[in-house]
This record gives C-alpha cells, structure tokens and sequence, in this order.
C-alpha cells in the first residue's frame, strides 16, 4: 500500500511538472528526455529499496537512489506549486468573467510562469546534486569562546575540539576523510571529543577507518561516547548475543583507536594542580530513543563546585535533564540532530533547517541558566549521502576565566 500511495503522489507531481516543460518547449527529445529521467529515478529507487540491506537502511547504492529522488521530487513540486497557483489564477479569472460576460472564459497559462518554474525548480535540483557530490566533505572548523566566572585558573584558555556523528559504514572517498581527521589535528587542541554515532548499525562498517581515526591526538588525549546508532538497534540481528557481541567489539574499536570511552562515568583532567571534570553518558534521548544514559551515576562523588563539561550524545538529554540538574553541568557537548543534512546558515543573520521543528537545540551554541551546550553538526552523513547548507563540522571551543566581553 505504502509503494502505491508513493507512486500516486509521484505521478501526481510528475504531471503537472511536465505541465511546465510543455509550456517552455514543444521538443519531442526533450520530452523523451525528461520522461526517461522521471522513470529512471523513481524505478532505481524501488529497486534499490527492494535490494536487501546490511547495516543502514539508507547507504550505498541505496542512499545514492534516494538521493536523487530527492532532487528530482524537490524540482518538481517546486514547479507544481508554480503551475497550482497557475491554474488557481486561472480559474480565478475564468469564475470572473463568468458574472462579468456571462461566459466561462479561462486564461491560456502564462509561459513566463512556466520558466519562472523551471528557473527556481533549478536550485534546490543542483544545491541536492552539489550536496552529495561536493558538500558531504566540505569540513569547516567552527571556533567558540565562551567565558566561565568559576573555570579553574589552570583551564584559562584551555582549548577543546569536538567532531560527531562520524557514521563510518556511509564513507567512500579515503582522501576526503583523511582530510577532515586531519584538519582536526591542525587544530592542536589540548583534548580532543567525540560524542556519538561512530557506525551506522555494525562495527565492521569501523574497520577501514580505525587506522586513520586512530591518528587523531590531544595533549589530553582523545574521550568518546556512544550514539544511539552505536547499539545496533536498527539492524535486525539473529539473536541478542549477535546484537550484544557487536557492541562489546565497539566498544573494543575505541579502545583500539586510542579513545577513552566513557560509559556513565567521568574523569578527571589535571592541570598545575587543579582539574576539570570530563563527564560522559551513554545514549538518552527523547522521541524513542534510548536511554541507556545515567547522569547520576556518571557525576556520581562530584559537586557543584567542580567545573564539568558534559559529554551527551542527544540534545535533547540536555534540555529535559541536564540543564537544570543541581550538580551544574557547565558545558555539554552534543551531536545527533546532523542539522538535518540540509538547511540555510548566514552566520550572524539567518539559520534554518526542518530539524529545529523537531529540536530546541539543533546547531551550535545555546545558552540558558548560564549553562552552555554546543551541537555538533556532524563529520559523517546518514540516509541522505550529501550534505546541503549544513556541513560537516569540526567544533573548536576556547574556555576563557572572566565574563563575557560586552
């Protein structure tokens, strides 16, 4: 049922985008053309779909599938917006003439709205194209300083690097990878974190990966945690000790790489005799997800007066729990949301993606209570193998003693 109400709402679309083409071009190869390309995409990605599937739901040839149905669906419902608000005109004008000439005379579609339609329809077709050709692997470095009255005087301008979401089984291009683990290491900070979602669904997907990873280093060295995509939960698995041999051998990957894997505890970091405290959870997350994660038991014996920076995997662990927790976590760090793989930044004017209808804390920094969380938006891809407007990020964060500048 679900394949034929899809096909309904493809063919739906499909008719009154080539309603647009007609109108811009009366060309029998053209036509063919776009014909061909409408079958071709909608057809490989059932196929695909029908294919079966290791690890992820959406990676691979599959992913590649979706992703260009997504460009072609996105171009033309843009055009059936067009051409809907077209015929609605159109009627509109015809019921006009209706009670003004007594006769239903309805206007011809105008052929400047038809390639109004195609030129706009244009730019979500190539930003989908570029994202999964170019911007899945266009690393920025993000660079946050954020000011603290009760950081330790050792820790004044302690320098901190953060990646997420590294999603190892949708990786394909070693070189571009390379580059990302190593703009990390240029960054020379003194610790560097890694908060969630390492693999799609099976540890395998880390083993080509674990050496380059590996190379990833810190003064302080290298602390993780897990991601809800870490636990095999959306993998159909033979039996339980299937499921749960693949996530000891996860959690060995870490180890493995050099990463201190934190699982519901903390450590400390020691610095000219005073410390910061490294607190890390396991996955806990709202909307379904797990809540392997125990906040309690990983700041169990510390006080409210011991600086702490919060390693959570979910944001939304820090908006239902963390925020306001007496024990006062001054920074948490966060991933998951990816920013949705899509959306629009103008840094200091303008930033949207649909994920914020889903998440108060979808990107970046936030601050409330005095409390701060960052959200990474991800180093790896899932699903969509692109990136569109939101890329792939490295977060760099400089504690600074004081208040913030005004």
């Amino acid at each position: 049922m679900r394949w034929l109400i899809f096909i309904g709402f493809y063919l739906i679309i499909d008719i009154y985008a080539f309603q647009v083409l007609r109108n811009f071009t009366r060309s029998n190869l053209v036509i063919i053309i776009y014909i061909f390309i409408s079958v071709a995409v909608v057809g490989n990605f059932i196929y695909q779909w029908m294919q079966p599937s290791e690890g992820s739901v959406l990676s691979g040839a599959r992913g590649y599938a979706f992703g260009f149905l997504l460009a072609v669906m996105l171009a033309k419902l843009l055009m059936t917006l067009f051409m809907l608000g077209e015929d609605i005109y159109r009627i509109g004008a015809g019921t006009v003439n209706k009670f003004s000439e007594d006769s239903f005379d309805m206007p011809s579609r105008r052929k400047f709205i038809g390639q109004l339609a195609l030129g706009i329809a244009a730019i979500p077709f190539a930003s989908v194209l570029y994202g999964m050709y170019q911007g899945r692997y266009n690393f920025r470095v993000l660079r946050y300083t954020l000011y603290f009255e009760d950081l330790p005087d050792a820790f004044d301008g302690y320098k901190l690097s953060q990646i997420s979401d590294v999603h190892s089984g949708s990786f394909d291009n070693k070189d571009k990878i390379k580059y990302g683990v190593d703009l990390l290491n240029k960054q020379e900070s003194d610790l560097v974190v890694f908060t969630g979602d390492l693999v799609n669904n099976i540890a395998s997907e880390m083993e080509p990966w674990k050496e380059m990873f590996s190379s990833i280093t810190a003064k302080d060295g290298v602390y993780s945690v897990l991601g809800n995509h870490d636990y095999g939960d959306y993998k159909n698995w033979s039996s339980q000790e299937e499921k749960s041999e693949n996530l000891e051998k996860l959690k060995n990957t870490h180890a493995e790489m050099g990463w201190n894997l934190l699982l519901n505890e903390h450590r400390f970091i020691e610095k000219n005799g005073q410390r910061l405290a490294l607190v890390g959870v396991e996955n806990w997350g709202i909307g379904g997800f797990k809540k392997a994660g125990d906040l309690e038991a990983a700041a169990d014996g510390l006080s409210a007066k011991d600086f702490k920076v919060l390693l959570s995997h979910d944001p939304s662990h820090w908006q239902e729990m963390v925020k306001n927790d007496d024990k006062n976590f001054h920074l948490t760090l966060s991933g998951h949301t990816h920013g949705m793989q899509f959306g629009i930044e103008i840094p200091g004017w303008f930033r949207w993606s649909p994920v914020q209808y889903r998440y108060k804390n979808w990107a970046g920094i936030y601050e409330e209570f005095g409390r701060y969380i960052n959200v990474n938006r991800g180093f790896g891809y899932l699903a969509f193998p692109g990136r569109v407007g939101i890329w792939p990020e490295i977060s760099v964060i400089e504690l600074k003693k004081g208040s913030k500048p005004a």
